[in-house]
């Protein structure tokens, strides 16, 4: 199998019309999607958190993250980006691929929507005890 890419425009979501549109690699290995900062910064992104994380070799380093708006294939997620080095390779990670409901064929070498929708939520969201029927006297 070989890499997969897609374009993906980022926008900032307090001001959605500044965005910036790159190719990125989708690595199902990576939990976050990583963004370029120059890009970030550029379209007024701004960091509001650090994390540590893991990079492929096993090294942990702290990276900025920040909110933004991925859209890609017809699609719209939102959430935490990593801020990486101006020469990082941006990258969609898989949370932002499961959000969107997307999957990678590796036959074709693309992404795909899932064969069948995908949304959990807790039991609660749907289990609601039902008030037992009274029967009728007699």
């Amino acid at each position: 199998m070989g890499a997969t890419y897609v374009d993906v425009t980022v926008r900032n979501p307090a001001e959605p019309e500044r965005a910036w549109r790159g190719r990125f690699l989708v690595d199902t290995g990576a939990s976050h999607s990583l963004v370029p900062r120059k890009h970030l910064d550029a379209i007024g992104v701004k960091p509001n958190e650090r994390r540590e994380g893991e990079l492929a070799d096993g090294s942990i380093q702290m990276f900025d993250m920040g909110p933004a708006r991925l859209e890609f294939m017809g699609r719209i997620t939102a959430g935490a980006v990593v801020f990486v080095d101006d020469e990082t390779e941006p990258l969609l990670g898989f949370i932002a691929l499961e959000d969107a409901q997307m999957e990678v064929d590796p036959f074709a070498g693309r992404l795909k929507p899932h064969a069948r929708p995908r949304f959990k939520y807790g039991l609660r969201a749907f289990f609601r005890p039902q008030p037992e029927a009274q029967q009728p006297p007699g």
